[in-house]
């Protein structure tokens, strides 16, 4: 009978044992690996691709994710470089994008770090003059309804400008022969380069502030985009749109556009056209005087030609017969117009006699000096009814006090000792009202109306004393 076992596959089991070498990494320390060996390979490389995912942080720095057909790449662009962009990136845009490759290794995630970024196709100059343009048009910076006329008689006009170019001493050229009056102030800034747009800025504020031009003229020469870039940007098209004084745009040649030209109140194609037209009111006012005046002398001409032909005409006599006649004529009018004159004086002078008179009487009716006087007459009679009325509170006060000392004169106690009665008090000050407050041995004081002295009880009675023994104890007491 054949096993059980015999049909089991026989297996060979192989147990390994620890390997001796094996590393153990931490994901930080891997990861970080990872980053010095991808950063040190790829320092320097240029990748192309669609924007997406575009997230601009507040802190300034840009993040988005480039990508094409079948990979994408997380780009971060921090704010040094970003504000270096000339263009506005956005979703959707075809860019080439220069940089190193990194690993960001909170995430473990593999980026680029940007250092430039240009589109694809388009200039980045071009594209932000594009985009620049449609934001501010959105904004309607350009509508012609918030656009100015320039004044047509300006006084002083302030250009900004180099002060080396040829462009003012063409505008100050074409002044001096259409406007030989008009004073130009100049602003001197920089037209090119970094500084340009803040020098601009800061030349259409002063000259707003400084109340000194009536309308402010932007020129340059002509040059390419990146020699225009100052005005195509933004903060100088703010500048011009904020500013209370018109402004005429000057720049480049008759083909060149930038934003500037669109926010101006005009646009000139030359510095020569601008200051054409900013003295074109008065240059059209001189050809009319221009004109005018040609007429008026060949007029005066033909009629002096006529009064001569027509004075020829006439006889000698005549001639002088009528001239004499119009002086004569001229002079009583001269006589008649005196007339009128000396008569219309003499009246305007008796209406301001009168009305000096009227107000001499009116000045003297209410002179202050009366009303003083007045015042004062007034003052003493109340000066002296006041005298009376103290005088009698007084005498009668007197009487009062008089009455009263009468009074408490009569009421008073000494005067009742002044008349032979006395005041008898007990050792401890007690008024002695009643024999029975007394006993014999008791020692009292007597106060007469004069001086006092003490006694000594022998006896009390309740009785009143007879007359004789009052009489008897007087001269005892005198004794």
């Amino acid at each position: 009978m054949p096993s059980r076992h015999q049909d089991l596959p026989q297996l060979n089991l192989v147990f390994e044992e620890p390997h001796p070498t094996r590393r153990i990494w931490p994901v930080r320390e891997l990861v970080g690996q990872i980053r010095e060996l991808v950063e040190q390979e790829y320092v320097d490389v240029w990748v192309e691709g669609e924007i997406s995912n575009f997230r601009p942080a507040p802190s300034g720095h840009v993040y988005f994710t480039l990508k094409d057909a079948d990979a994408q790449l997380p780009i971060v662009l921090f704010r040094r470089q970003a504000v270096l962009l000339r263009f506005r990136p956005e979703d959707g845009l075809h860019v080439l994008v220069r940089g190193r490759i990194s690993v960001y290794e909170q995430r473990g995630q593999l980026q680029l770090i940007a250092e430039t970024m240009e589109p694809v196709g388009a200039g980045s100059l071009q594209l932000a003059f594009e985009q620049l343009k449609e934001r501010l048009k959105a904004e309607g910076l350009f509508d012609s309804a918030r656009k100015r006329p320039l004044p047509p008689y300006p006084r002083t006009v302030g250009i900004v400008t180099s002060r080396t170019g040829a462009v003012i001493q063409d505008f100050l050229n074409v002044v001096a022969r259409r406007h030989s009056g008009l004073n130009v102030l100049l602003y001197p800034v920089s037209v090119q380069g970094d500084t340009a747009p803040a020098e601009i800025e800061r030349a259409l504020a002063d000259l707003n502030a400084s109340n000194r031009v009536d309308l402010i003229v932007l020129a340059r020469g002509g040059g390419s985009l990146e020699d225009l870039a100052a005005f195509n940007s933004e903060r100088v098209a703010r500048a011009i749109a904020s500013s209370g004084l018109p402004v005429v745009s000057a720049i480049g040649h008759e083909t060149d556009f930038t934003i500037a030209d669109f926010v101006a109140d005009l646009r000139a194609p030359t510095p020569s056209v601008a200051a054409e037209l900013v003295t074109s009111a008065q240059h059209r006012i001189a050809d009319y005087v221009g004109t005018q005046s040609h007429r008026l002398d060949r007029g005066m001409r033909l009629r002096l030609l006529q009064a001569q032909q027509c004075l020829s005409a006439l006889r000698v006599d005549r001639a002088e017969s009528r001239v004499t006649t119009f002086l004569h004529r001229s002079a009583q009018r001269l006589d008649d117009l005196t007339f009128r004159l000396e008569s219309a004086i003499a009246i305007s002078l008796r209406s301001r006699c009168v009305r000096v008179d009227t107000l001499a009487a009116s000045c003297v009716r209410h002179d202050p000096r009366q009303s003083i006087v007045n015042a004062r007459m007034r003052l003493v009679k109340l000066q002296a009814r006041l005298d009376r009325s103290f005088d009698s509170t007084l005498k009668s006060a007197a009487f009062r006090l008089g009455s009263v000392d009468a009074r408490l004169r009569a009421l008073s106690p000494l005067s009742v000792l002044e008349r032979g009665y006395a005041l008898v008090f007990a050792a401890d000050g007690v008024v002695i009202r009643s024999s029975s407050q007394l006993a014999g041995g008791d020692i009292v004081m007597t106060r007469l109306a004069e001086g006092s002295f003490t006694s000594k009880v022998e006896t009390s009675s309740s009785e009143s004393a007879p007359p004789d023994q009052i009489r008897t104890a007087k001269r005892k007491s005198k004794t």
